[in-house]
């Protein structure tokens, strides 16, 4: 932060420079600075579309404000330059002053908005375009910032439903740490002691023990570990991996029900959104396309754009598609309902109402089976340590007689 902060203050005083110096400093001179100067805000642009990361709720923040500016009448580039004012975050601030400089050259807004997709998602961009060409980018502003504002706040529920597992597994993994390490070698000084033999399972738990405090072994384990995570990771890069890890996703019990309503909740939203901003279908099915981060989902839709470009009805597209299995004919009714009626947004809409409280439901699900799961696996854990040092303590008196 401070870096490019730093960077933009010395560029900044470049061309003040410059500028001071255009009648004195020979032109030649005067182009070599104002190049620098540009060379300088090149690079520091390019590292900031690089490293730059803003959270979701001043990205929020960010939209609402816009939003608000353009339909009180100010132009794009002073609503920028006004709301970059207000930015607390430096890198942040940094970047819309960019966007800002890029919008005053002549580009879009959404081609300069792309220049930072690590910012932006495409969802975001292709909205952005989409309300450029039907001149209603107030309105999809003002829908987009509540979109994302459900986005974070869906993100928080889920959070929040794995925090407690996850308080849990850490404790477990000290309580285990705790046995193994530091209780269990003292059975051992006075098992070695008396040359009696450790119970079965006592003497499972000491080797791996033995195995874990040994800096050769545990050397060896954390290798594979990491070279196991790094393959498994470089692995989930490619075509075939991205594809197992999202029929993963789709697959498993109860947690897949809450992902597939989770797309299927962002997709109708911004359909609803699209439509009801006057928007073409086939420029929302491209959002929905570019919204969905799972390779089945984007087949579904990338097919259904082909099929609605070849004549037919969205709910046809959608019933013929790839993949359509993952829509439940019942979303597809309704919506065949909606294009008759010609009230297709306002179908859309009570899909994407009905699916929220769909999520809801399924995020509670997710929770009430993780916190049963998480208790049975971690209290089978405990429970066969503490027998393992239990057993030891039953013999105790016979082997100190012995």
């Amino acid at each position: 932060m401070s870096l490019l902060a730093t960077k933009k203050d010395h560029s900044d005083a470049l061309a003040r420079q410059a500028r001071r110096n255009v009648d004195t400093t020979p032109p030649s001179d005067a182009v070599h600075i104002e190049k620098q100067y540009l060379d300088e805000r090149a690079e520091a642009a390019l590292q900031r579309k690089h490293t730059a990361k803003v959270k979701q709720t001043e990205l929020i923040l960010f939209t609402t404000q816009l939003s608000v500016m353009l339909d009180s009448g100010v132009v794009l580039s002073d609503s920028l330059v006004a709301i970059a004012e207000q930015i607390t975050d430096p890198a942040f601030r940094a970047v819309i002053e960019d966007i800002c400089e890029t919008v005053k050259s002549g580009e879009t807004f959404s081609k300069a908005l792309g220049a930072y997709p690590k910012i932006f998602s495409p969802m975001f961009i292709s909205m952005i375009k989409a309300s450029e060409v039907s001149g209603r980018m107030v309105e999809m502003l003002t829908v987009l910032s509540g979109y994302l504002a459900f986005e974070n706040e869906t993100r928080k529920r889920i959070k929040g439903a794995l925090t407690y597992p996850m308080i849990m597994a850490c404790l477990a993994v000290v309580a285990t740490a705790t046995l193994m390490f530091f209780v269990l070698p003292r059975f051992m000084k006075i098992y070695e002691a008396r040359g009696a033999a450790l119970p079965m399972l006592t003497q499972v738990l000491v080797d791996i023990s033995r195995l874990l405090t040994d800096p050769k072994s545990l050397t060896v384990i954390v290798t594979c570990l990491v070279a196991g995570i790094a393959a498994l990771w470089y692995w989930k890069q490619t075509e075939d991996g991205k594809r197992a890890f999202d029929l993963l996703k789709l697959r498993t019990p109860v947690v897949g029900t809450m992902f597939v309503d989770l797309v299927i909740t962002r997709s109708m939203r911004i359909m609803t959104t699209m439509i009801s901003t006057g928007v073409s279908l086939l420029d929302a099915v491209e959002v929905m396309h570019g919204a969905c981060d799972n390779a089945y989902f984007q087949e579904f839709w990338e097919g259904a754009d082909e099929r609605i470009r070849d004549g037919f009805q969205l709910s046809e597209a959608m019933q013929i598609s790839p993949n359509h299995e993952l829509i439940s004919p019942g979303i597809i009714a309704m919506l065949r309902a909606g294009e008759r009626s010609g009230k297709l947004g306002e179908v859309s809409a009570k899909v994407s109402d009905f699916y929220e409280k769909k999520l809801e439901a399924s995020i509670r699900s997710v929770m009430a089976l993780i916190e049963p799961l998480m208790i049975t696996i971690l209290g089978s854990i405990i429970g066969t340590i503490a027998i393992a040092l239990l057993l030891p303590v039953f013999k105790i008196s016979s082997v100190i007689a012995h």
